[in-house]
């Protein structure tokens, strides 16, 4: 098959190498990868073909840079990484169209829905999907009447910026957790917070920012994965994840659960999303599974698809370049676990090792 060039940003994310190795290991063609980053010397510029640093989505010149990029190193498709990047990308989609570079995410409004976890519920509760309890927080002073409405003290509450990503902006309060016990047994990437110290540091704000209220679902966290054109979905899949560190899986396995898969379904469809998306679920005591958010581009731990017989990046590129999908059985059960490896490099930068 002809060989093509593609451009990853966030290239230097932790979840990266799984998705780089995705596009390597396709079995089919040569595919040379550009990474873009933030960073100027990220551990995985030695996973890409070419790395190139490249500025935030909110810089003016951002989608300049990653035009000259494509067109230097005649890039076929470019794949955005960042929950920021993708409504600067849509606003200026003619300027990518215009040099014949494809860019794989969403390409119609309904990006703005996918991408804010607040319109998401709305959107949602509108078309009568199951979604969890939820309220906003409009101001300092509508703050308690919020965490009530939703059920605290009585119940934990999940705490949540309405856009953001890698979970940032996220805190869960839960009133039989004081501040000792927070300090004492959890752990620093723990998501706990006291009452007090949340309403202290939204205090602190200088612009009161978008936040949801929610309540908390204590169950794994379970992830749909899929590809859709223009709503119709073409390859899904889902896991379930008992262990995650810092919102980072480190444990995986493949599950089905139909009430998951027809939710994913019926919020794709009427959203008609495109491209490589991802849902996260969460689940409740009584089994049952809520819907959190959506990411409109790869999600983080993709390559478990992969493994099981499902390459969700490189289907995504086939779909783009019209070539015939192949019929594939996913393989449940395929378990992951995650670990880290090292690399070294000698003073210039030069990789020496990796362990």
């Amino acid at each position: 098959m002809k060989p093509i060039t593609i451009m990853m940003s966030a290239s230097g994310s932790q979840f990266a190498p799984g998705i780089i190795k995705c596009f390597k290991n396709n079995g089919e063609r040569e595919i040379t990868v550009i990474g873009g980053d933030m960073s100027s010397d990220p551990t995985n510029k030695y996973l890409v073909d070419k790395f190139y640093q490249v500025p935030a989505a909110k810089d003016p010149n951002y989608v300049n840079a990653i035009i000259d990029i494509c067109k230097k190193e005649n890039v076929d498709i470019f794949i955005p990484q960042m929950s920021a990047e993708l409504p600067v990308l849509l606003e200026n989609i003619e300027s990518f169209v215009e040099e014949n570079i494809k860019v794989s995410m969403t390409l119609n409004e309904n990006l703005y829905i996918a991408n804010n976890k607040l319109k998401l519920f709305d959107f949602m509760s509108k078309n009568e999907i199951p979604v969890s309890k939820y309220t906003v927080i409009k101001s300092i002073d509508d703050f308690d009447r919020a965490i009530q409405e939703v059920g605290y003290p009585q119940k934990p509450v999940c705490i949540k910026l309405t856009e953001s990503s890698g979970a940032r902006g996220v805190r869960i309060i839960d009133s039989t957790k004081s501040r000792f016990d927070i300090f004492a047994n959890e752990k620093p990437d723990s998501f706990f917070i006291s009452y007090e110290d949340m309403k202290k540091t939204l205090l602190e704000a200088d612009v009161f920012p978008e936040i949801m209220v929610m309540e908390y679902l204590s169950g794994d966290e379970y992830d749909v994965d899929l590809i859709a054109d223009n709503g119709k979905v073409l390859y899904m899949a889902g896991r379930r994840n008992p262990v995650m560190v810092m919102s980072i899986t480190q444990e995986s396995i493949l599950e089905r659960n139909d009430e998951a898969y027809k939710i994913a379904k019926e919020v794709v469809e009427k959203l008609k999303l495109d491209g490589n998306i991802g849902l996260d679920f969460k689940f409740a005591e009584d089994g049952s599974c809520r819907l959190l958010e959506i990411n409109p581009r790869i999600d983080a731990t993709v390559s478990i698809f992969a493994a099981g017989g499902l390459n969700l990046p490189y289907l995504q590129i086939k779909h783009l370049l019209g070539e015939t999908l192949p019929d594939i059985n996913v393989q449940y059960g395929t378990r992951l676990k995650r670990r880290y490896s090292e690399m070294f490099t000698d003073i210039n930068g030069n990789l020496l090792i990796e362990f």
